[in-house]
Order: structure tokens, then C-alpha cells, then sequence
């Protein structure tokens, strides 16, 4: 079994209040779990209006479908105009760990 993690680190647009964070990143959580059935919430900065950090987790018995996923799913977010993708951590974990 292998557990894939990523952590986005984000840069919201013109966004003034904590309600209008919401709309943005809400949309971005919702999409990400429904086209790739990942567990996915808002996990850092919920006090900040401009940033956001959103992680994600996989679970799968193939590597490469693992890899294949987390990479499907940091396109969506990159592709995302309303939002700048400053950083990405990447994380894969095994059964030897």
C-alpha cells in the first residue's frame, strides 16, 4: 500500500474578505475530490484572505497510478486562473517507511 500527500501552497487573487477566500477555494477542494476521488481539505492559512494551503492524499497499491493521480490533480490546481500555485510539496509513502 502506498499513501501519496501534496501540500499546495497558494496565492488567491483579488480576494478582500475571508467569505471571498471561501468561494474560491471551496470550488478548487470540491472539483479536486470529485474528478479524482482523493480526501482533500483546506489544511494552513484559513486566517489569511490571500493564501491558502490545501492538501491531499491518495491511497493506492500501484505507484504509478499513485504518481499518476497526484500529477492529474497538481495540473487542475496550476490550471486554476483565480489562483497562483507558489509551491507544491510532494510526498509518497510506503509500507517500508
Amino acid at each position: 500500500m502506498y499513501v501519496g500527500t501534496l501540500s499546495f501552497d497558494l496565492l488567491l487573487g483579488d480576494v478582500r474578505s475571508l467569505k471571498e477566500k471561501r468561494s474560491v477555494v471551496r470550488p478548487i477542494v470540491a472539483e479536486l475530490h470529485r474528478k479524482f476521488a482523493v480526501s482533500v481539505a483546506e489544511v494552513g492559512d484559513q486566517d489569511l484572505h490571500r493564501r491558502a494551503t490545501i492538501g491531499l492524499a491518495v491511497v493506492s497499491g500501484d505507484t504509478g497510478h499513485l504518481t499518476e493521480v497526484m500529477d492529474r490533480c497538481e495540473r487542475l490546481v496550476a490550471a486554476r486562473p483565480e489562483v497562483e500555485l507558489l509551491s507544491v510539496r510532494r510526498r509518497l509513502h510506503g509500507d517500508d517507511d
